[in-house]
């Protein structure tokens, strides 16, 4: 068993029309073993920028706490909110940094230029090679499900409202065929004036 799949979870981020959601499920568990149905592995980095970081739930933690650190200098040294492909630059550059000793978790970032509001998403492995796709993005136990949810559902140029419906569709039936991902989700749509999250109830067995 990969040490990325000991905790579990699922991660996708979809581009929209001028918007772009990010979806995690809230299981938090050790193998088969379920501990908490509220671990969230999406938080926000910005107005219109979220992190996703699914695998070694102890790795998670630590790398959202390094991260909001040097956000938080690169925002008072530049005086500005900074780029969704800028912040990629920064957590590839953090994880290539560890890359002998790496953190066990695959980023999905997900935002809005905040100048254009152009939809940016991007996932990277555990040391720090960027892919941004077109469409979607996804990372986590069941990548090879969400996979074929998300070719089969996604359309270009999305509606916040059909986004909303595709990511949540997608997520929902992908991690059903996992065993160590799921047991409730929550679906973020960022948009140009407004972040929307819900939380989804999905099967407990």
């Amino acid at each position: 068993m990969s040490i990325l799949t000991y905790n579990g979870g699922a991660i996708v981020a979809m581009k929209g029309d001028n918007c772009v959601a990010i979806a995690s499920d809230l299981r938090f568990g050790v193998q088969a073993q379920t501990l908490a149905l509220d671990f969230e592995k999406v938080f926000p980095m910005g107005p219109h920028l979220y992190l996703g970081l699914p695998g070694l739930a102890t790795d998670t933690l630590t790398v959202r706490d390094r991260l909001k650190f040097r956000l938080n200098l690169y925002e008072l040294r530049e005086s500005r909110k900074i780029h969704p492909k800028t912040f990629s630059a920064l957590v590839s550059n953090m994880l290539y940094e560890r890359r002998f000793g790496p953190y066990f978790v695959e980023p999905v970032i997900a935002g809005l230029d905040p100048v254009t509001f152009e939809p940016y998403v991007c996932n990277m492995d555990l040391i720090g090679c960027i892919n941004e796709p077109e469409d979607f993005v996804v990372a986590g136990s069941c990548t090879e499900q969400l996979y074929g949810m998300c070719e089969a559902l996604w359309e270009p140029n999305l509606k916040p409202d059909d986004l909303f419906e595709t990511c949540s569709q997608a997520i929902v039936n992908a991690f059903d065929r996992d065993a160590v991902s799921g047991w409730g989700a929550i679906v973020h749509i960022i948009e140009k004036d407004k972040i929307t999250s819900r939380k989804i109830k999905t099967r407990m067995d």
